[in-house]
């Protein structure tokens, strides 16, 4: 039995601190956003909105989706010309061929099966207009922060402890990627591979649908 507390529960509860650390967009996804435009831009796992604050500049009309209530409160103080929905990246509550540029960093890695990571990169192909693009990025067993062999083929699961304020320790689920393994997932899925690379200890992959 996996007594793991799920997502949004886990970030809930450390929402307030979490979002004071993530002041400024990664500079990856300004450079993606660079020279593009489109109708509609979603940022799937948004956090407290500082790539949905980001993407404002580039659409008329930007999507921040994330599972945290507590997160999506955050956000919708900080970009409040953006539209802040709560949702799953597994599911997303977005109509197909809508959005013209997507943002998916950093949320992949915390679904908890492959399954789920998998259906989560068709999601992004199905909402993904035609001439659509998306980011995708996630954790690296090339981060210098694991010991782990950056060229094997497949990743592992692990906790990762955040620490509140006041000493409570909060473990947060991660599937830390193997570049070979993301690049196979994303091959799996829905979506066309543009670039792939590692940034950062990071995972990246510009991708548009099939």
């Amino acid at each position: 039995m996996n007594d793991r507390p799920g997502v949004r529960d886990t970030y809930d509860r450390i929402a307030a601190h979490f979002a004071k650390t993530r002041e400024y967009p990664w500079p990856e996804v300004e450079s993606f956003c660079a020279d593009r435009c489109a109708d509609t831009g979603l940022d799937v796992g948004c956090a407290n909105g500082r790539h949905t604050e980001l993407l404002t500049e580039y659409v008329d009309r930007a999507v921040g989706l994330d599972a945290s209530r507590e997160l999506l409160s955050i956000a919708r103080g900080r970009a409040p010309d953006a539209t802040f929905v709560e949702g799953d990246a597994a599911t997303l509550p977005i109509a197909s061929d809508t959005v013209g540029i997507a943002v998916f960093v950093a949320t992949l890695h915390h679904l908890p099966d492959r399954r789920l990571r998998r259906q989560s990169l068709d999601e992004i192909a199905r909402v993904l207009t035609p001439d659509g693009a998306a980011l995708v990025s996630a954790w690296s067993t090339a981060h210098d922060r694991f010991e782990a062999d950056a060229n094997a083929d497949s990743g592992f699961d692990t906790e990762i402890d955040w620490t509140l304020p006041g000493g409570e320790v909060v473990p947060r689920y991660y599937h830390i990627y193997a570049p070979a393994e993301f690049d196979a997932d994303l091959d799996a899925s829905n979506l066309v591979v543009v670039d792939s690379f590692v940034s950062s200890g990071n995972c990246y992959a510009v991708v548009e649908a099939a």
